[in-house]
C-alpha cells in the first residue's frame, strides 16, 4: 500500500489537498467528478470515488427442482456468504411441502435473512440488517459468549450428570453457526468493497484475522458439543482432575478472545502457561487411565474421549490468541514523481 505525503492549502476558508495523480486516473476521476469522504473511527479520513456504493442490492436466482436438496441448501449458503440481498427460489413447478419447509430451515440459520414474499412456485428472501451498522468485534464477542456458556454447563455436567443436555448444547452452537455465518457474510463484504470496510474500520489484515478468529470459535462450539457426548461417568478422582483442566480452558477462552479484539499481546505468557498446566493435567489422567484406575474400559474410553476434546477446545484458545497484531513496520512515504538525477 502506497503512502504520500501532501502539504495542506488554504484557499478562502477551505483546507484542500492535492489528490495522488494515478490514484485519480485509476478511478477514472476527471474535474468536475465528486468523491467522498469519511471519517473513521480512529479519526482517519477515507476518501472513494463516487462508485464505491455500499446499498447497491445484490440479487440471485436459484432454480428449482434442484439436481438435490443438499446442492440448493449449499447454494443458499453460498449465495449468504457471497454477499447477496436478495436470493429467489424459483420453481418451474410448484415446491413440495417437505422442499419448502427444509428450505425455510436452512434459512432460520442465517441471521438476517426474512421471507418477503412466497408462493406456490417460488420463496423470496432478503437480508433486512444494514451492513454498515454491524460491527465485527460485537459479533465474534457474542459468538464467544455463547460458546463460554456452553462450555460452563458441560463442565457442571461432569459434577452432576444432566439428562438431556446434549439437545441443550446442540441448539446452542446453531446460534454459534448463525452469528459465524453472519460474520463471514460481513468481512467477505468488506473485503469486496472498500468503502464498507472503512466505515467498519477493517484493514485488510483485520479482515483476514476475524475470518480465522471466527473458524476458530465455530470449531470450538462443535467441539463443546462433542465433549457433551463424551462426560464420562468417573470417579471424584477423575471428575477432579478433568475440572481442574476444563477451568484452564475456560481462563484460556476469556484471555485469549479479549487480547484479541483488542490486540494485547501481554497476556502470551499467562495463555502459555496455563496451557503448559492444562496439558501437564492431562497427561496425568491419561497415565492413570493406562493403569486402569477407571476399572472399566468403557468409562477410560470416556475419559480419553472427553480429554480429547477439552485439548481440541483449548488449542482453538491459543490458535486465536496467536493472532493478535504484532507491531507492523510503517510503509515509506512514496514520493508521485521520482526524484531525478
Amino acid at each position: 500500500m502506497a503512502r504520500y505525503a501532501r502539504r495542506l492549502q488554504k484557499i478562502g476558508s477551505s483546507i484542500m489537498i492535492s489528490l495522488p495523480s494515478g490514484w485519480a486516473r485509476g478511478n477514472g476521476l476527471k474535474k468536475g467528478n465528486t468523491v467522498i469522504l469519511e471519517t473513521n473511527k480512529d479519526n482517519s479520513l477515507s476518501i472513494f470515488s463516487s462508485g464505491h456504493e455500499i446499498d447497491q442490492a445484490m440479487s440471485v436466482s436459484i432454480p428449482y427442482p434442484p439436481v438435490s436438496m443438499d446442492a440448493l441448501v449449499n447454494q443458499v449458503y453460498g449465495a449468504y456468504l457471497l454477499g447477496y440481498d436478495i436470493i429467489r427460489i424459483k420453481g418451474k413447478s410448484q415446491i413440495s411441502f417437505e422442499d419448502a419447509e427444509r428450505i425455510k430451515h436452512a434459512m432460520r440459520k442465517l441471521a438476517g435473512l426474512e421471507i418477503i414474499d412466497e408462493d406456490g412456485a417460488n420463496i423470496s428472501v432478503q437480508f433486512l440488517l444494514d451492513a454498515g451498522t454491524l460491527d465485527a468485534e460485537k459479533i465474534l464477542r457474542r459468538m464467544s459468549s455463547i460458546v463460554a456458556g456452553m462450555y460452563r454447563e458441560t463442565l457442571e455436567a461432569i459434577k452432576n450428570p444432566e439428562t438431556g443436555l446434549g439437545k441443550i448444547i446442540t441448539s446452542r452452537d446453531d446460534e454459534v453457526d448463525r452469528q459465524y455465518f453472519l460474520l463471514v457474510r460481513l468481512i467477505r463484504s468488506a473485503m469486496m468493497n472498500p468503502r464498507l470496510a472503512s466505515k467498519l474500520n477493517l484493514s485488510n489484515i483485520d479482515i483476514l484475522d476475524y475470518r480465522i478468529a471466527a473458524n476458530h470459535l465455530e470449531s470450538a462450539g462443535d467441539y463443546v458439543v462433542d465433549l457433551t457426548e463424551a462426560i464420562p461417568k468417573t470417579s471424584a478422582r477423575f471428575a477432579d482432575s478433568i475440572l481442574e483442566a476444563g477451568s484452564l480452558v475456560e481462563r484460556m477462552q476469556e484471555k485469549s478472545v479479549t487480547a484479541f479484539v483488542n490486540k494485547n499481546r501481554s497476556e502470551s505468557q499467562t495463555i502459555t502457561s496455563m496451557y503448559l498446566r492444562f496439558n501437564q493435567i492431562l497427561e496425568s489422567i491419561k497415565e492413570m487411565s493406562a493403569k486402569g484406575e477407571t476399572k472399566d474400559p468403557v468409562t477410560t474410553v470416556s475419559v480419553l474421549n472427553c480429554i480429547y476434546s477439552m485439548d481440541k477446545i483449548a488449542r482453538c484458545w491459543v490458535d486465536v490468541f496467536d493472532l493478535v497484531k504484532p507491531v507492523y513496520l510503517i510503509a515509506p512515504l512514496v514520493s508521485e514523481k521520482p526524484t531525478e538525477r
